[in-house]
């Protein structure tokens, strides 16, 4: 019986090596071009799991590059266009506010609302317009492109360049941010080192103002809408009234023809276009100003927060990743960056001493930031760093 097994099991071998060494006719190979895109998918498809430093993050980074780069070419084409389309709404509701709203609240308005409105208005337009100026028009901060003496925490891999502590590459403007916050595309800029103080203070000044536009049209929001409501239904209504007891006759017989004839016409209405297009101008304002009130605010407190812990929108990830990577070996994370909750905002705002929270905070000013964006002073427990 073991005899006969032992013949089989040679007799299989050698069968199997004669269909492995024989060639295989009637089938071709695959072109050679085809074989290579094979063999290179498979590479790459390997390489997203053959490595023990791969994580899912890592897999769906791949995964959604192509999606990254649309979304970041788009951004640059239209950045242009944010900013055009940011221009013409603050003209807008500019444009009602002198052209419809100032003459009303000058015939019925006391002289010390008159004065107050006028004030903080042309204040708060002012802080506005200088604000977003600057964020647009200057640079967030680049690394030196030579070699030089300053410390760096990596090497950028896209630009090969050293990489100072908080520098990010923005693939938008395809280049390395100093203390790099987010690309912003109502600026057509990044948010970085030199010009962070003007973005968080238009934010501010622009959610302030839309505030103080909201509050104040609100009675005028109602009565406009109340109006318009009015006026659809005096649209809606025959201009005219159809006379009883006259049946078909009242297209032949001329009026007061016929005995009890109670004919008369409607009068013309008493609004006009311009009143409807005042109505509805008062409802854009309040709606626009509204919306961009409780969207805009909700960044600037998000901002706000941020930088009270001293960090930026891209640390607020890193150190969220680090702070669990710590926990679970039984560690403490502590941002370097985080002097302090009023030294963060006295570094953030360049407070050296107690009047220029007066000229640097409610003032316009263009001074420069604290620091060069290319060090940065470790000292957490430090209490107070610029003494006023």
């Amino acid at each position: 019986m073991q005899s006969r097994q032992r013949m089989f099991s040679s007799a299989m071998r050698l069968f199997l090596r004669w269909f492995r060494l024989c060639p295989r006719r009637g089938r071709r190979r695959a072109p050679r071009w085809l074989r290579e895109l094979w063999s290179y998918n498979r590479l790459l498809l390997k390489s997203l799991y053959f490595n023990t430093l791969t994580n899912s993050d890592v897999i769906m980074d791949c995964l959604f590059e192509p999606v990254f780069w649309l979304v970041d070419h788009l951004t640059r084409w239209f950045g242009v266009v944010f900013v055009c389309l940011v221009v013409i709404l603050t003209s807008s509701i500019l444009i009602i506010a002198y052209i419809s709203l100032l003459p009303l609240a000058l015939k019925t308005y006391s002289p010390a609302w008159i004065a107050w409105h006028l004030c903080y208005g042309h204040w708060n337009l002012v802080m506005i317009v200088f604000h977003y100026y600057k964020a647009t028009k200057t640079s967030p901060g680049h690394p030196p492109q030579m070699k030089c003496d300053i410390p760096a925490v990596s090497i950028c891999k896209k630009c090969i360049i050293p990489k100072p502590a908080r520098t990010h590459h923005c693939g938008i403007c395809n280049t390395c941010i100093l203390k790099m916050d987010h690309h912003c595309p109502w600026l057509n800029n990044c948010v970085g080192h030199f010009n962070h103080r003007y973005f968080f203070s238009f934010c501010m000044f622009m959610t302030l103002g839309c505030i103080y536009c909201s509050i104040s049209g609100r009675n005028m929001f109602i009565d406009a809408y109340n109006a318009i409501e009015r006026f659809k239904s005096l649209d809606a209504e025959k201009q005219g009234v159809p006379v009883t007891g006259v049946g078909l006759l009242i297209g032949i017989l001329p009026p007061g023809s016929v005995t009890g004839q109670s004919y008369y016409q409607t009068p013309p209405p008493a609004f006009t276009f311009r009143d409807k297009m005042f109505h509805k101008s008062i409802i854009y304002m309040w709606v626009l100003t509204s919306t961009v009130a409780l969207a805009l605010g909700g960044l600037t407190l998000w901002h706000a927060v941020l930088i009270s812990r001293g960090e930026t929108s891209i640390e607020r990830h890193i150190n969220s990743k680090e702070t669990q990577r710590m926990k679970k070996r039984g560690k403490v994370f502590r941002n370097p960056f985080n002097y302090g909750r009023l030294n963060n905002w006295k570094v953030f705002f360049g407070i050296e001493k107690r009047s220029h929270w007066l000229t640097r905070v409610l003032l316009p000013s263009g001074h420069a930031p604290y620091g060069d964006g290319l060090t940065w002073d470790y000292c957490p427990r430090r209490k107070d760093m610029m003494a006023i």
